[in-house]
Order: C-alpha cells, then structure tokens, then sequence
C-alpha cells in the first residue's frame, strides 16, 4: 500500500519533470527559430546594404575610368563579382526564410517581392556590366555631363524603374522584417522564461505537497516502529507494536512482534535449559559425591588388601624360611628328605609367586593400565594355550579339561591374545580350584550372534544364591570357598570382568550351592574376520 503510494508520487514527480522538460525543448525551440529567422532577416538587409554598396564603389570606379586611362580593370570585375555573390546569398536567404516563416499568407507575399527585386537587381547587374565594359576614357572635347548622365542612368535605372527607390523600399521592408522578428524572438524569449518559472513554481509546490503527505504518513507507523525497536533493545519482549492496516509498516510491525515471541521463547527456553543445567549439575557434583565415597571406601578396602596380601606373604616366606632351617639344622640328612624339603619349598613358593601375581594384577587395574593392544587372533590360539597351561594343575588334581568348540575353526577375533588367554586362565583356575578331585572342567565355544561365548563348567563346589551378587566384588570369597580353600584372595572373578570389559565384551555366572558353576564369556567378534 504505502510503496504504491510512494510510487504514484516519485511517478507524478517524473511525469511533471518530464512535462518541464518537454515545454522548455519546445519553448528553447520557439525561440530558436525566431532567432533563426532574426538572424535571416538581417543577412537579408546586410546583403542589401552590401550590394548597395559594392554598386556605390563601382559608380566610383566608372567615375575614375572616364577621366584617366590607367584604372585597373581587375578592380571593376571584383565589384561586379562581388555583386553577383550577393545577389546568389539573397536568393539563398529569400528562399529560408520562407522555410522558416509559420505566417504562410505574410511568407509568400515576402517571398514574391523579395524574388522580383532580385531579378530587378539581376537584370542591372548585367546592364551595368555591359556598359561598363564599353567605358573609355573621355576625349578633352567631350561632353562630359551627357557622358555621365548616361552612366547615371545604368546606375540608377533598368527596365524603366528607379533602382534607388526599389532599393531604398527593399532595405525599408527588411528593416522591418528585421525588426519584427527580433521583436518575435524577444517575446519567445519571455514566454520561455515565464513557462520555465511556471513550471518550477508547479513541480516545486507538487513536491512540497507529497513532501509534507509523506512526512505526516511516516510519522506514526516510524514512531511505532522506533518505540518497538527500544523495547526491544531494553529486554522487554513482551511488548507489541500496534499493527493495523495492510502497507508495509504494518507489515514490518508484524516481523517485529513475531521475532520478540521468537525471542521470549528463546528466553524461556534458555531458562529451562539452564534449570535443567543446574539440576544436572547437582545431580553430577552428587555422582562425584557418592564416587569420592565409593573411592573412599575402595580405598579402605585396598589397604585392607594389603594387609591380607602381607598375610599371605608373610606366610609362605615363613614356612620357606623354616623349612630351609630346618633342612639345614642338625646332622646330615638324607637325599629323600632334601627332596621333600626342597618339593614343599618348590610348593610354597608357587604360591606366593601366585599371590605376587594377584597383587601386580590388582594394581595396574587400580592405577588404569590395564589397557589391551587388540590384533587380530585366531580364536582357538588363546583357548588352546590357555589348556595348555592348566592341564599340569589338571593333572595334578586328577581333574578332567574337556573343550567343545562349535565355532568355526578359522574364526577371527579382534583381540589381545595374551590378555585374552589370561582372561581364560583366570576362569579355567577357579574352576579347577573350586571343584573337587576326579572332576570334570568342560570349556565350550560357539557363537551367539555377533558375539563369540565361551562357557566354562565345572563340578564344583557352586555358589550360595545369596552370595552371587557380590562374586565380582574385590576381595570378596563367600563362606563356602573360604572353607574349600583358605588361600584364596578375592580377585579371580573382579579381575576376569575387567579383562572382559576391556575387550568390549561382558561376564556373567549362574551357578547353585553343591551343584557346580557356570560362567560365560562374551566378545563382539563383527569386527575381526575369518582367518
């Protein structure tokens, strides 16, 4: 609405621009053409004045040439060309000036006297030359008046008319034109001027006029707009401006008043966001809380540790330390005795070299290092070696290690094989540690899935229900493994799951008192491939 306002307003601006422009080319026009006419019109008395005057010359001339011999011939064909030029200018001017002439009526009265003094003139120019052509120097007994009054005669009349009276009304008539289009080229110039002014004085009081339409149109909807914007800027974005009408203000309004519902929307969100911040923040500074307690009292619980682990070690160094004593007091002993002596040494330090082995476990998973390197590795390679390593404790105890695997045989894992063998070392141990002589320990491999399980079984002891939720707790052993084996340390199961979380996998065990356990193993096996 309004930029169409704005529109019809710089259109009429253009329009009366236009309109000026279009009557000063005309009004410059006019009085070009009566300046034109103007200057005709003199050339026309001055080509008259000038013929009048070369004829006065050549009159001189003749004068000269009847009393001396001598005169110069050059001299009086000059004059006549002169003349001739003149006449040929004026028929060329005549003819313009009825070109330019608007008065039709007045033009070809002009015209015909102009063309019947021009062959008046023509025809003296001729006769003059004719004669003046025959003048010669008077004899001294001549009649010297008659001569001259016969020259005069050329001169002065052709065809029986009186040459100085056509002139003399010719060059009065042309002064008048003259003057007349000087006075016509004056008035054109005034009404130039006056059109010009009145045209300025319309466009002036045109733009005046949409000048203060304009300015009392834009007040409001600017000083809405402006008020807006403040408010805005001050932060309240409740506030609205009053949008009415369908132009473009109005529309600009509208932007406005949405862009603030924009903003305060933003803000409350921004607030909520903030609040739910908060809140996540005291809900992770309680997490650190309750993680600095759990800290706290896995701190408790390693020093308990290492107390019992310099139990464990004070022990098996005091019964290798006595039974070397022992061996070496007294009188000489036999080959048999050393023997047992050195077997219960030999058993003992095994052992502690066990004990050492939990507690150098135990705190690289403590102090974070216990990372893997995976590669990838032949699924069976770590399983095997694993056997390989228990069966003398196997054999040892009588026991039975049975392996199933339904897996196919050139499976990938994406793995650490060391870490992965000593993951099922830890489980084969506890399984044959916990299980009764003449036993059977079955390992059973398949795959479930994405995932490769291994399922170690045995014939043991078993687990209470009610302790199996703690079997993964560090230093943990329920009543039943303490009375089956009193040198155990409680980090079998913990160190097992770490290992296994490590791999990206899991542990999980079932298991029923005085009816054996089961534990299962998990790993993602997608991303190795088949060997």
């Amino acid at each position: 609405m309004f930029r169409q306002r704005l529109s019809l307003a710089l259109a009429c601006l253009a329009l009366a621009s236009l309109l000026q422009g279009a009557l000063a080319w005309w009004a410059i026009e006019s009085a070009s053409a009566q300046v034109t006419r103007g200057r005709v019109a003199s050339d026309l008395l001055k080509g008259h004045l000038q013929l009048a005057a070369s004829k006065q010359r050549l009159r001189s001339w003749t004068s000269q040439a009847l009393l001396r011999s001598n005169v110069d011939t050059a001299e009086r064909d000059a004059h006549l060309s002169d003349m001739r030029r003149t006449l040929l200018a004026l028929e060329v001017l005549t003819d313009k000036a009825l070109a330019l002439d608007t008065n039709t009526t007045r033009a070809q009265a002009d015209w015909r006297e102009r063309q019947d003094t021009l062959a008046v003139l023509s025809r003296s120019v001729g006769e003059l030359e004719a004669a003046l052509r025959t003048v010669r120097p008077l004899p001294p007994d001549a009649d010297r008046s008659a001569t001259w009054d016969a020259i005069s005669q050329t001169f002065d009349t052709s065809q029986g008319q009186d040459l100085r009276q056509r002139v003399a009304q010719t060059v009065a008539r042309e002064q008048a034109a003259e003057a007349r289009e000087r006075d016509a080229a004056d008035r054109a110039l005034v009404r130039l001027a006056g059109g010009v002014l009145l045209a300025t004085i319309a466009i002036a009081l045109l733009a005046t006029a949409l000048a203060l339409y304009f300015a009392k149109a834009l007040r409001r909807p600017l000083h809405n707009l402006s008020d807006g914007a403040q408010a805005l800027q001050r932060g309240e974005l409740h506030h609205r401006i009053h949008a009415r009408g369908a132009d473009e203000f109005a529309a600009v309004a509208r932007t406005l008043n949405a862009m603030a519902v924009e903003l305060q929307q933003h803000r409350e969100r921004e607030t909520q966001a903030r609040h739910e911040l908060e809140r996540q923040v005291q809900a992770r500074t309680a997490e650190l809380e309750q993680a600095l307690q759990t800290l706290q009292r896995l701190d408790i619980s390693r020093r308990q540790l290492f107390a019992d682990i310099s139990h464990e070690l004070r022990t098996p160094t005091t019964a290798i330390r006595g039974e070397a004593e022992i061996a070496l007091r007294g009188k000489p002993k036999t080959s048999d005795d050393y023997q047992d002596a050195l077997r219960r040494i030999a058993e003992t330090a095994t052992h502690l070299g066990h004990v050492i082995d939990d507690l150098l476990t135990m705190a690289r998973s403590d102090s974070q290092a216990l990372s893997i390197q995976p590669t990838r590795v032949a699924a069976a390679d770590p399983v095997r070696e694993a056997l390989q390593q228990m069966q003398p404790l196997a054999q040892e105890r009588t026991m039975c290690l049975d392996w199933t695997n339904a897996a196919p045989a050139d499976l990938a894992l994406w793995a650490d094989g060391p870490r992965l063998r000593q993951l099922l070392v830890l489980l084969l141990d506890n399984a044959l540690r916990y299980s009764n002589p003449g036993a059977e320990v079955r390992l059973h491999t398949r795959l479930d899935g994405a995932d490769w399980v291994a399922e170690v079984s045995d014939q043991g002891i078993g687990i209470p229900e009610h302790e199996l939720p703690h079997v993964f707790e560090r230093n943990y052993r329920g009543e039943h493994a303490r009375r089956h084996r009193a040198d155990g340390t409680g980090l079998g199961l913990p160190l097992a799951q770490a290992l296994a979380a490590a791999h990206g996998g899991g542990l999980s065990l079932a298991s029923s008192a005085g009816q054996g356990t089961t534990v299962c193993l998990r790993l993602p096996w997608h991303q190795g491939e088949s060997a």
